[in-house]
């Protein structure tokens, strides 16, 4: 099964906040998608699906610095706000790159979402919660 961006585009039109993530997670797999990574500098994600298939955005938006010194206690207090949906998208990628993020992966098998440092340390790995 293959998927594109146009596919991906239209899943993600129903989300909010970060509240609605799980609903868009589970179209995604839906359209076979086994896992994917956006890059905080600009919003450029690949996406990843069966037999070596990749899809590439284009950046999303203009570059933002990641900060060299990671904190991980602030980033997740950024991403328990955006989880209640009281951030936008464009706020919390800002909120990433000032605490260190330098991207992020969704793994589909394991549905987590792990987020890294620009030196590829985990900072956080959470697990996608089932949407209600």
């Amino acid at each position: 099964m293959t998927f594109e961006l146009n596919d991906i585009k239209a899943a993600h039109e129903k989300v909010a906040s970060g509240a609605d993530f799980p609903r868009y997670i589970q179209d995604l797999i839906q359209m076979g998608m086994k896992k994917y990574d956006c890059f905080v500098n600009n919003g450029r994600t690949v996406y990843f699906g069966e037999a070596d298939f990749q899809v590439k955005s284009a950046s999303r938006y203009a570059r933002i610095n990641i900060a060299n010194i990671s904190d991980k206690e602030r980033f997740k207090h950024y991403l328990k706000n955006h989880q209640r949906g009281q951030t936008d998208y464009p706020t919390f990628c800002n909120q990433c790159a000032q605490t260190g993020v330098q991207k992020w992966t969704v793994d589909m098998a394991s549905m987590t979402c792990t987020y890294f440092d620009k030196h590829a340390h985990i900072m956080l790995e959470e697990e996608i919660p089932t949407p209600n």
